[in-house]
């Protein structure tokens, strides 16, 4: 692990749990989350075997710096005692880019970090788009994600924290119940889905919409194939019929 380079945390813990999660960070000063509702898939034998009694589950998304990673994970261990059973589980996923460089210093307040905007830090053929966005604009995110040539993507509500932060670095209030938005790609059509994104529902407009990407290192059960070929395929059909 790179502890200059930026990765998504992911915290999944309950409900009353989250708030000892979020002080921790807080503290910690990581002040930027956006948080949803889950809910637990595992089976009733190992749900008790890791003590994990709710299937209700809070997940928590944060960025963070390698470094950031290592003294948070420190914390928990030693504050929340996260290796025992049924506190909770947090890990790290590589950022691939961030969609602007006010953006990207919105998601890294406090922690030092310093590259430039939409820079790629992994390689890989596909990636995955995080739109984290007002809630009530998800069709104006997608349809500025389909002028870029995305086939659609997947919605989830979350709410936000941080705002006062947000408003000295966009100089707009931004609401706090946020949609999320998942959208694969490919990574040579990133760069431009990105900028349609920031430019049609960025953060000036009312979607206020922040944008990352995550590496994708394998798919099963889709192909991205390139939306010519699909147009294509449709107008022939249509001719046929």
């Amino acid at each position: 692990m790179n502890q200059s380079e930026l990765y998504l945390m992911m915290t999944v813990t309950g409900r009353e749990k989250m708030r000892e999660f979020n002080r921790l960070y807080q503290d910690k000063g990581l002040d930027t989350h956006f948080i949803s509702l889950g809910h637990g898939t595992a089976l009733k034998r190992y749900m008790r075997l890791l003590a994990l009694n709710e299937s209700e589950k809070m997940v928590c998304l944060t960025i963070v710096t390698g470094r950031k990673w290592l003294e948070v994970k420190k914390a928990m261990s030693v504050r929340l005692r996260i290796d025992a059973p049924g506190v909770g589980i947090a890990y790290i996923v590589p950022l691939a880019a961030v969609g602007g460089k006010r953006e990207l210093m919105f998601l890294t307040s406090g922690q030092g970090y310093e590259k430039g905007a939409e820079q790629t830090l992994k390689g890989t053929e596909q990636e995955l788009l995080v739109v984290i966005g007002n809630q009530g604009y998800s069709e104006q995110i997608m349809d500025a994600a389909r002028k870029a040539g995305t086939r659609g993507g997947t919605v989830i509500h979350a709410r936000g924290t941080g705002q006062e932060k947000a408003e000295q670095f966009f100089g707009i209030s931004l609401a706090s119940e946020k949609d999320l938005i998942l959208i694969v790609t490919p990574t040579e059509k990133r760069t431009e889905m990105i900028q349609q994104i920031m430019r049609d529902a960025g953060p000036d407009t009312g979607a206020g919409a922040i944008v990352f990407s995550l590496p994708v290192t394998d798919t099963a059960g889709m192909t991205l194939r390139p939306q010519t070929e699909e147009l294509e395929e449709s107008d022939l059909k249509a001719a046929e019929s």
